[in-house]
Formats: C-alpha cells, sequence, structure tokens
C-alpha cells in the first residue's frame, strides 16, 4: 500500500518571478538540510520547451527505531534526482523528484506544477502530489506514516524558502526566521532587564541619598 499526498499551495509572486526563484532557492535559511546541487543534464526542445535534471543530496535523519535495522555505516545522506520541463509559452513548469538511494527502507516520488493562478494572474499556484512507499516487511506501514509527516514537514520549510529568496530577488527585507526572532526576542529580553535593574539601582541610590538628607536635617 502506498501514502498519498495532494495539497495545493499559492505564492504571491508571478509565474516569471517564481520561475527565477526555483533555480536559485538554495541555500536559504529553512533548507539546511540541503547539502548540494548539480545540473546533470539541460535541453531546450524544439518547441521550446527547456528540460533539466538535477541531483541533489539532503540529510536524511532516521527515525530510531529505524536506525537499529541497518546499519551504523549506513550513510544518512539521500541522493534525489529532479526532473524539470519548462513551458514558456504556456507559463508551467513540472517537476518529478525522486530518491535514487534507501530505496529499500522508503521511496517518496512527488510531482509538482506550477502554472499561473486562475483567481489572480500575479500569483503562481503549486500543485503537488506525492507518494510515498516502503518494501521493507513487518513495518512498511509504520515507515510511509513516518515518509508522509516528514514530507509534509519539508512542504512547509521549502514554501517559507522560496517566500524567502523571491523577496530577496525583489528587493524585499526577507522575513526573519524563527530562530533569528527568538534569538532577537532573547536579546531585547536581556536589555530590558538590565535597564530595570539599572533604574532599580539608580532609584535606590536616590531614595538612600533622600533619607540620609532626612537624618542630617532631623540632627
Amino acid at each position: 500500500m502506498v501514502k498519498y499526498f495532494l495539497g495545493q499551495s499559492v505564492l504571491r509572486s508571478s509565474w516569471d518571478q517564481v520561475f527565477a526563484a526555483f533555480w536559485q532557492r538554495y541555500p536559504n535559511p529553512y533548507s539546511k538540510h540541503v547539502l548540494t546541487e548539480d545540473i546533470v543534464h539541460r535541453e531546450v526542445t524544439p518547441d521550446q520547451k527547456l528540460l533539466s535534471r538535477r541531483l541533489l543530496t539532503k540529510t536524511n535523519r532516521m527515525p530510531r527505531w529505524a536506525e537499529r535495522l541497518f546499519p551504523a555505516n549506513v550513510a544518512h545522506s539521500v541522493y534525489i534526482l529532479e526532473d524539470s520541463i519548462v513551458d514558456p509559452q504556456n507559463q508551467t513548469m513540472t517537476t518529478f523528484t525522486w530518491n535514487i538511494n534507501h530505496a529499500r527502507l522508503m521511496v517518496v516520488e512527488e510531482r509538482c506544477v506550477y502554472c499561473v493562478n486562475s483567481d489572480n494572474s500575479g500569483w503562481t499556484e503549486i500543485r503537488r502530489e506525492a507518494w510515498v512507499s516502503s518494501s521493507l516487511f513487518g513495518v512498511s506501514r509504520a515507515v510511509q506514516e513516518f515518509g508522509l509527516a516528514r514530507f509534509k514537514s519539508n512542504v512547509t520549510k521549502t514554501m517559507k524558502g522560496f517566500e524567502y529568496i523571491l523577496a530577496k530577488l525583489q528587493g524585499e527585507a526577507p522575513s526573519k526566521t524563527l530562530v533569528e526572532t527568538a534569538k532577537e526576542a532573547k536579546e531585547k529580553a536581556k536589555e530590558t532587564a538590565l535597564a530595570a535593574t539599572e533604574k532599580a539601582k539608580d532609584l535606590a541610590s536616590k531614595a538612600a541619598t533622600k533619607q540620609q538628607q532626612q537624618q542630617q536635617h532631623f540632627v
């Protein structure tokens, strides 16, 4: 049995902008699991479509229960092939991705179609499908559940990374990551606490001086 995913997302940028950002997605703060990307083939067809194949390397930490099933020397990196077809005339881009190692543990196949949003021609719609399968006897269901959950999490990161790169390409300030926001909040809290401490010391000093002056007045 195969786990199936179907989803749709919208980027508030034109198809041309999304197409340009697609090739510049990495690195970004949300894609630290992506280690390398290489173009292994590219051609323009007679009908002016761009065909590309890329090889990506990503980290792939297995769940603890799965690590027991594989030797310690098994690579934790996943090699992924990505085929893409770009049709500039109809403003569509279709991508197919699948892992070429760890296939016994799990295979994740994804198909995405990038097209102009039907409600707003200045936006881009992404229709995403994925199939998660495993041939591990006895635990295939658990592996597929894990793979589907991780895939959904990675989709969220992918969209945030896309928005980050689009903002950079359009000259806008990219939205801060959660880590950056948390760090700034922590620093601000430290500054506030320090300022409050200094103010308390100042008030205490003034109160002590005033008390001393009052005592001297009565003497």
